[in-house]
């Protein structure tokens, strides 16, 4: 009887540990929230801007949100599980997506407002997916 009260008290200490995880872990949403809501300037921002300064400005201040957002990443505590294989899906299905933005952006829609705005909620869709899944893997906690 001793072996099941020690099982059952293992599992409701893993419970607890994957509960507190998920809790610390929803900083993740706030970041992918200012990642998303960089998109709608930078997108643009590449898109309508042309020359080198603009290439150097917009290069500048996205790097800038990056590495803001790396230090701030890098401080959190917790990470859930499956959270590295879900950040990688999230960032390479936003580079895709921005990659295919400026490529057929110049070539189909040169300085075009709405283009860039369409532009601009693509890239945003992964990001957004991921809010919501980090959204309901904490709730299901």
């Amino acid at each position: 009887m001793a072996e099941f009260a020690d099982a059952a008290e293992a599992l409701t200490r893993s419970r607890a540990m994957e509960e507190k995880v998920r809790g610390r872990s929803r900083w993740y949403v706030r970041y992918l929230v200012v990642y998303g809501l960089a998109q709608a300037v930078l997108v643009p921002a590449v898109l309508l801007w042309h020359g080198p300064v603009a290439v150097a400005v917009s290069t500048t201040l996205f790097a800038l949100c990056i590495a803001g957002l790396s230090a701030f990443a890098a401080r959190q505590r917790a990470v859930r599980r499956g959270f590295g294989t879900r950040h990688v899906l999230i960032i390479v299905s936003w580079g895709v997506l921005y990659a295919a933005a400026l490529l057929i952006g110049p070539q189909v829609a040169r300085d075009s407002v709405p283009f860039a705005i369409g532009a601009a909620l693509c890239c945003a869709v992964p990001i957004a997916v991921g809010v919501r899944l980090e959204l309901r893997d904490g709730a299901a906690a």
